[in-house]
Parts: structure tokens; C-alpha cells; sequence
């Protein structure tokens, strides 16, 4: 017998008040959000395979490993290079996984995921991603990953959502990113990878602040000298006052990568809350190293405004 499926795994679909949220298993991908009918993050179509990363989670890094090689307790390991055109390994190694909904309600799901270890990264770790809507507060999320094997475990973690303002393009849109600093310049979008070049944010074009619109203004960056306790990222439309806020901990988050979403058409900014900097497993900062059984989560917020 011949069973077909899509490319997502059997949708998830949660509601809460105002609140509407899709969840695909594959990646445990956020799908959509919805306020009163109006979109919060870019939404994706059932049957398509997601571009740009959309919604998904990112583990056992976010971001880029440089030449998808790196060292870890006196190992050299090498990852597979899935961005031919910078020679990097992005976004870790759960993108593509079909995860189990271990638990689900009307307002919640559970997703879980056992990453095995295999070359490269040869550490078992168990995942879990939560989702869950309140009629208030919109959506939370909170990321989990165990080390299951018998060693030490390097590990970061982020998500890749695309803030909307009820799909209003980005040039229009205000967008106010939090953050002092800001891993290389205007013209290094992507790239960066070296923590030299961390510079101030302030009167440069990647400043983003609620004085003026995006514009033609271009963003693929990771942002530093966030707020310790609670931050957020806002994407406004100023003709209908419709937009999207993501909330994080600087504690727990204290990177944020931003990009202006050139590949889904301007309609959205990926605002991704991150545990550590672009190429962590090589400079060492901010990576997480979990013993054998230690526990890691990170959570954030999503809402419509």
C-alpha cells in the first residue's frame, strides 16, 4: 500500500482568544501566526517546502560554523557545508527532521526530536520545541535539548521566524532592534564571522530605531549589547499601526540575528533571539556545553500588535 505526504508532516493547529497558530512537525517549524486574522509571521503553504529557513528551529547551532569545521575538547570534526556559496555549515543538523508531537491541546503542542550522534557531531542529544498561545499574550516557545550521551556536548540554539505587519512591506515598516552593537558593517551582510568586527550600532545604517521607516535598507547581521533582563524587536506598519513583537531575555539571548527578508520578498524580517554569536563552535563564545544528561531551554515570545 502507497501512502503519500507532504513535505511538512500533518499540520498542527492551535487557537487561543485572537491568537491562531500553525505548527509543522518537519523542523518544528512555526507555520503561522495569526491575530484577528491578521498575520504576525510570514505564514507558510502546507504543500511548499520552506524557503529561507522559515520558522524553523535551529539546533545544535544557530547561525554558521566557517568551512563547516571545527574543535572541540582537542577533536577536529567537520560538518557538511549546506551554504555552498559562503563555504558554511548553517543552522544546524534539525531542519529537515519529521519531529513527534509527543503532546498536544487546543492552545499547546509538544514536539520531540532524538538527534543521534553521526559524523561530525557525533552527540545523541533529545529535543524538544513547545508552543503554546494565550488569548493575551500570544505565542511562547521554549526550546529544550538534553545531552544524552556519556560525553560533554558543544550547543547552541535559536528559530528563524519572519516578523510581519499583516504582510506590509518591509520599506514601509518601523522596525526598532534593540541592540548597541553589531557584527560587521552595511556592506558584510552574512558574512562576518570574526568578533573583531563587532562595532557600534549607532548612526550607522543597521541602526534600527522607531525615528524612520526600513526603507531600501538592507540587514543580514547578528546584534549584540542587548538588555540584560527582557528585549524585544517591534515591526510596525506607521499607515495601520498593525505589527509583530518578539520578547527574549538578554540573559538567555544575548545575540539576535536580523535580516530584511530579502529572499521572501520584503514582506518580513527574520528576527532570530540566539544563544551565541555566528561561528560559536570555533571562537568559543557563548557556546553551551552540556555534560552528560544537563538540560538547556530557551524562551521567547511572539504577539501581534
Amino acid at each position: 500500500m502507497t501512502t503519500s505526504f507532504g513535505p511538512n508532516g500533518t499540520p498542527v493547529e492551535l487557537s487561543a482568544g485572537p491568537y491562531r497558530a500553525t505548527v509543522f512537525p518537519v523542523g518544528a517549524t512555526l507555520a503561522a501566526l495569526t491575530r484577528d486574522g491578521r498575520h504576525v509571521v510570514l505564514p507558510l503553504a502546507e504543500d511548499t517546502v520552506p524557503h529561507a529557513y522559515t520558522g524553523k528551529v535551529l539546533m545544535p547551532w544557530p547561525n554558521r560554523i566557517t568551512g563547516g569545521r571545527y574543535s572541540f575538547e582537542g577533536t577536529d570534526y567537520r560538518v557538511p557545508v549546506n551554504e555552498p556559496e559562503t563555504a558554511m555549515a548553517l543552522h544546524g543538523l534539525v531542519c529537515w527532521d519529521e519531529w513527534e508531537v509527543a503532546d498536544s491541546a487546543q492552545d499547546r503542542v509538544v514536539l520531540k526530536h532524538r538527534l543521534m550522534g553521526q559524523p561530525g557531531y557525533p552527540f545523541p542529544l533529545e529535543l524538544e520545541a513547545v508552543y503554546m498561545l494565550d488569548a493575551d499574550t500570544g505565542l511562547s516557545v521554549e526550546l529544550a535539548a538534553r545531552n544524552a550521551g556519556t560525553s560533554a556536548a558543544p550547543y547552541g540554539v535559536s528559530t528563524h521566524p519572519y516578523l510581519t505587519a499583516d504582510l506590509a512591506p518591509v520599506d514601509r515598516c518601523v522596525l526598532e532592534v534593540p541592540a548597541a552593537q553589531v557584527l560587521g558593517g552595511p556592506d558584510q551582510p552574512g558574512r562576518p564571522l570574526d568578533l573583531s568586527e563587532l562595532q557600534d550600532v549607532a548612526g550607522s545604517p543597521l541602526e534600527f530605531t522607531s525615528d524612520e521607516p526600513i526603507g531600501s535598507r538592507t540587514a543580514d547581521h547578528a546584534y549584540a549589547g542587548l538588555p540584560d533582563g527582557e528585549w524585544q524587536v517591534r515591526l510596525t506598519d506607521p499607515e495601520t499601526g498593525i505589527g509583530s513583537v518578539l520578547s527574549a531575555d538578554g540573559k538567555s539571548a544575548p545575540w539576535l540575528q536580523i535580516y530584511s527578508g530579502e529572499q521572501m520578498g520584503r514582506l518580513g524580517v527574520a528576527a532570530e533571539p540566539m544563544t551565541c554569536p555566528p561561528d560559536a563552535f570555533n571562537s568559543g563564545e557563548g557556546l553551551i556545553v552540556l555534560a552528560p544528561g544537563e538540560e538547556h531551554r530557551l524562551g521567547f515570545r511572539i504577539a501581534g500588535i
